[in-house]
């Protein structure tokens, strides 16, 4: 008489198939990495990083500690970006409609904006690549602990060029704008500039992104679509990718997907 395993199919069908379940995946995202790798990708890539506390909620944790999960997963962001030198990202940390939520959930953000600043300041990977960092929104809106990390993030970034990592902090898009407008009309009001002489590149001359080109293509995470109030003049012509995986539960293979589809689309700047 034959003897069953001491494993018998019925109780390694699941294991197994998480098992081969791995494998596909990962030589799809081996495969896909090649593909990507061979096209274009692009030169500024922006992301909405969304849903920290939805996925806290799905994974029965604490707010503070999805927030955290989303940092790991910006952690892992950067590397995906240098191994497909995008040389330009512009992440989405904080709008200022954010300034809104509550006083313990803003606190638990600060501090862990504090010290991933400071950790930029000697992380080998930033200096190894001269990957500058740079703060872009209103930094009198964060406390003063945090404008000090900046400073000392950008200081320790200044001279680099190789690549550029930009981190939006109490932004919001229409205030970007209206900034914009209030330096131009002191410009004429000075007489430095005449009326008749604003342009598209006069106003893009004093947005935050002055010295950068618009992105290519600017993800979000969470199922949402729409851009909230994230670059609104600089992403006239953006490509759009909008992904149901909430921020902290992105993946390797879920980023590849969206620079995929970048690469599939035909980009027609209004011809």
């Amino acid at each position: 008489m034959s003897r069953a395993a001491p494993n018998d199919g019925r109780k390694q069908g699941p294991y197994f198939s998480h098992i081969v379940g791995d494998a596909l995946r990962g030589v799809t995202e081996r495969r896909l990495f090649e593909l990507v790798r061979s096209g274009p990708v692009p030169a500024h890539l922006a992301i909405i990083m969304d849903g920290n506390r939805r996925f806290a909620r799905s994974q029965g944790i604490g707010v503070q500690d999805g927030h955290a999960r989303g940092r790991d997963t910006l952690e892992e962001l950067l590397n995906w970006c240098l191994e497909l030198e995008i040389r330009i990202l512009t992440v989405y940390a904080l709008s200022t409609e954010n300034l809104q939520r509550p006083t313990e959930e803003l606190d638990g953000l600060m501090e862990l904006f504090d010290r991933a600043l400071r950790d930029i300041a000697t992380d080998a990977r930033v200096h190894r690549h001269r990957i500058r960092v740079r703060v872009i929104g209103d930094r009198r809106l964060l406390p003063k602990r945090v404008q000090e990390a900046v400073a000392i993030a950008e200081q320790a970034t200044a001279g680099y060029d190789a690549y550029r990592y930009n981190v939006a902090l109490g932004y919001g898009g229409r205030d970007e704008i209206v900034q914009a407008i209030r330096e131009l009309a002191r410009e004429v009001r000075d007489g430095s500039l005449e009326p008749e002489a604003i342009d598209t590149a006069a106003v893009a001359r004093h947005l935050y992104t002055a010295d950068l080109p618009d992105p290519d293509l600017i993800l979000r995470t969470s199922g949402e679509e729409r851009i909230s109030n994230f670059l609104l003049w600089q992403s006239a012509y953006s490509e759009l990718y909008f992904s149901d995986v909430l921020w902290p539960g992105l993946t390797r293979l879920e980023f590849l997907r969206a620079i995929r589809t970048f690469q599939l689309r035909r980009r027609r700047f209004g011809e």
